[in-house]
């Protein structure tokens, strides 16, 4: 159906928002069908087209939906055990003392920080010396915040320390 010349579309997701919101039966939902759709775009639309042009037969368009449901759930959880992971390390550190370059890298570090931290990256990220970078790395290790992983040499990398 296609009550109206443009919109149809988002009026469908806001309608699918709100019934899954009636459905889960709480005032709260944490996840978003509409997000899931965005990033999947092309195998939304693959998955309408198919429902609307094939043998009438929906089937794969639930599978769809419902694949689409429990991996908007998932990735929700994910994002919510890595925002408790954020508070509980920022819960950690509260009571040591940070210049702000280590306030900026260990924020990087407990949320998207990509690859191994080194001494390099920290001084290209704050953009100071290497040997700044090494001082400050050093103060955090001396406060139990940092750990020096095992491989050494030119690989040296620092992780944080688990508590």
């Amino acid at each position: 159906m296609h009550p109206f010349e443009d919109g149809n579309g988002r009026i469908a997701r806001a309608l699918t928002e709100m019934l899954l919101a009636q459905s889960d039966g709480s005032p709260r939902r944490f996840y978003s069908m509409a997000s899931y759709i965005k990033a999947h775009r092309s195998s939304y639309y693959e998955a309408i087209e198919h429902a609307q042009k094939g043998s009438m037969d929906v089937t794969p368009w639930l599978t769809w939906f419902l694949a689409a449901v429990k991996a908007s759930i998932e990735t929700s959880q994910e994002e919510f055990e890595a925002v408790l992971r954020r508070s509980d390390f920022r819960s950690s550190i509260g009571s040591v003392p940070l210049n702000e370059r280590q306030r900026k890298v260990l924020t990087l570090l407990a949320s998207s920080f990509e690859g191994k931290l080194t001494a390099k990256k920290w001084a290209k990220l704050c953009k100071v010396s290497p040997d700044t970078a090494l001082r400050d790395i050093y103060d955090l290790i001396e406060k139990g915040v940092l750990a020096r992983d095992p491989a050494g040499g030119r690989s040296t990398s620092y992780s944080l320390r688990q508590k």
